[in-house]
């Protein structure tokens, strides 16, 4: 028996935009762009160095209805990414150096905004081990644990199944460097497929892990206009209506 329609209002597929790193012109650019247009997107925001007053102007997003989530305090990628001599990284750390950053990301993030409605991880990096050989683990169970959701990296070409994506592990697809025309492209393959499209964005800005503020602006107005096919909504959003809809055909 195949699964009922999983989006709402008979919308073909659905999208989330998801910015990693809680820059300044992803605040200064984006959001009053998303807010122009009626939508949502969720936003990582590490809470190392200098926290409180980096992030505090993020109360303004999240008044206008935006997802912030946590991205860690450390932001600990793998030793083999570092130029350090000696690094501590992932493949250094155990499952409860993790949770404790993670939770420390927490405390900080409910100290400046108070307690956040329901929100999702970001594995920095896209990557979701500690260790290595034969001691290496997931941290998908403990972000299990702790958050709705959690958005990984993502394989061009495919999207996430709404019955049956790991919801703490999400598959996101960069959108550094790709023009409007193959950011829209991206979405119309979720609608063509019935399927999640997440698209991740660093940078609102020319650069190797940017994407032009001009291009990002075709993609919404085509989100805009797309809204009665293409459900755009933060991520957890979108996770917490697939976990009732799953649960009603009695999936996890």
């Amino acid at each position: 028996m195949p699964y009922p329609d999983p989006w709402p209002a008979g919308q073909r597929g659905a999208v989330s935009l998801t910015f990693d790193d809680g820059t300044p012109d992803q605040l200064r650019d984006g959001v009053p762009r998303l807010d122009a247009r009626g939508l949502q997107g969720t936003f990582y925001l590490p809470t190392g160095g200098d926290w409180q007053q980096r992030l505090a102007p993020w109360a303004t997003a999240l008044a206008t209805g935006h997802e912030l989530g946590n991205h860690s305090v450390g932001h600990t990628c793998s030793e083999n990414f570092a130029n350090d001599p000696q690094p501590r990284g992932l493949e250094s750390l155990t499952l409860a150096d993790l949770e404790a950053d993670l939770l420390e990301c927490e405390r900080r993030l409910t100290a400046l905004f108070g307690p956040l409605p329901a929100h999702s991880f970001a594995y920095p990096c896209y990557q979701t081990d500690v260790g290595r050989g034969a001691g290496r683990q997931s941290y998908v169970p403990l972000v299990a644990r702790h958050f709705v959701a959690g958005r990984g990296g993502g394989e061009a070409g495919f999207h996430n199944h709404p019955y049956h994506v790991d919801l703490h592990c999400v598959a996101g697809l960069t959108c550094q460097q790709l023009s409007g025309a193959e950011m829209i492209g991206l979405c119309e393959r979720a609608a063509r497929q019935g399927r999640w499209a997440v698209l991740v964005f660093h940078g609102l800005q020319v650069g190797r892990l940017g994407t032009a503020l001009n291009e990002f602006e075709e993609l919404l107005d085509y989100l805009a206009d797309q809204r009665a096919r293409l459900w755009c909504a933060p991520l957890a959003t979108v996770a917490g209506h697939l976990r009732e809809q799953r649960a009603a055909v009695g999936l996890t």
